[in-house]
């Protein structure tokens, strides 16, 4: 008789652990790490300009994923989860490149070299005085008529542990719509596995000049097709909004939010006094944001009771602009939303800031850094 040469209990530890290499390999049985299961997945979009527009996707651990393109760094769609486990885009967004080439809202939009509002067009730097595009009634609004938006970004992939992303940069020449100085600007955006969207924008000069960047997204996080944000419930960490004049001009006045409509100091449905602000037809306002500038610290806080989605975001900027797509018209060029189907969150420094000495700096000279940094933290109330 012919003897194994294993001892009983060592010839079944060799078989088991065969059996376990083979079960590993198989594909029914693929456990993957959290690093292996990030990914960016990239596509074409369509042509800007004569140059191809590129549509890339970030995916993280749980399978929720951003969608940007490299024309205007644009935020096409970000996919989270409902109480049920259902993802959704939460955010306004085109299906083609056709839609963004068009005058569309700024949806999704890295906007620059200021956005907001600059009155008449104007300001002055070492006693020299710059004019920009009138775009927005008798103002300058979002950067002029070829604002960031509409250009172009270069692209360059960032990989983490726990995060996948994209380095955007744009670099203005002196003189871009009217700006001084050659502007560097980089735009990270970071997409973690907590469902985090972190934004990081920095930019520098070879000469003085003025610089005010934010993301334009619009959020409704019913997702596509729920109708209006009113039982949204939103809460602004703010005392304070700037006072404007007819044209959205701030007057330089700090305004208490306390017995006005605009006091979301605790949660409040967006609906539930927009009404009253008959003037703009909704939200179109500048809050100051609570704490001290440059420190991360919370902005806002957004729950949709019906999907049980919900949104936090933090900033070192000094404003937070609420606005609720006052005048969305639903037609195929706003994607289909309607008058106050999406609001906007814009962290960014004060409207007309160049002008109003009182107000943050936006001035950046050779040799600064600018860096702001925004966080979209999506989560699930239950």
């Amino acid at each position: 008789m012919k003897l194994n040469k294993f001892p009983c209990s060592e010839y079944y530890t060799v078989r088991f652990f065969l059996l376990w290499m083979i079960l590993c390999s198989s594909p029914l049985f693929a456990w993957d790490s959290p690093r292996s299961m990030l990914s960016i997945e990239k596509k074409p979009f369509g042509m800007a300009d004569g140059a191809a527009v590129t549509l890339y996707t970030l995916t993280n651990a749980e399978g929720n994923s951003v969608q940007m393109i490299d024309y205007g760094a644009i935020i096409v769609s970000i996919n989270t989860p409902d109480r049920a486990g259902k993802r959704v885009n939460v955010t306004a967004g085109f299906d083609s490149i056709d839609g963004y080439l068009q005058r569309h809202p700024y949806f999704g939009a890295t906007v620059g070299r200021f956005c907001n509002r600059i009155a008449k067009g104007k300001f002055t730097i070492d006693g020299k005085t710059y004019s920009l595009a009138i775009n927005n009634g008798p103002n300058h609004l979002h950067g002029g008529e070829v604002g960031f938006d509409k250009k172009m970004w270069g692209v360059e992939e960032l990989k983490g542990d726990a995060s996948v992303g994209l380095r955007f940069t744009l670099v203005s020449p002196d003189g871009d719509e009217g700006y001084p100085g050659k502007l560097t600007t980089v735009a990270d955006y970071v997409w973690d596995n907590s469902n985090t969207l972190t934004l990081t924008l920095k930019a520098t000069t070879d000469k003085p000049t003025v610089v005010n960047l934010t993301n334009h997204a619009y959020f409704n996080l019913g997702g596509p097709g729920s109708g209006a944000i009113y039982n949204h419930e939103l809460t602004i960490d703010a005392d304070q909004f700037l006072s404007v004049d007819d044209t959205m001009i701030p007057t330089g006045q700090l305004t208490n939010v306390v017995g006005t409509p605009l006091d979301f100091t605790k949660p409040h449905k967006i609906g539930e006094r927009i009404a009253e602000l008959k003037a703009t037809n909704g939200y179109d306002h500048c809050y100051v944001v609570r704490g001290k500038t440059g420190q991360l610290r919370r902005a806002a806080f957004v729950v949709d009771p019906a999907s049980g989605r919900s949104m936090e975001i933090q900033t070192t900027q000094p404003g937070v602009q609420l606005y609720t797509g006052n005048f969305l018209q639903g037609n195929p060029g706003n994607a289909n939303y309607k008058t106050h189907e999406a609001f906007c969150l814009e962290t960014q420094h004060y409207p007309d800031a160049p002008n109003q000495p009182s107000f943050p700096t936006t001035l950046l000279k050779p040799g600064e850094t600018l860096q702001e940094v925004t966080k979209f933290a999506f989560g699930v109330v239950r």
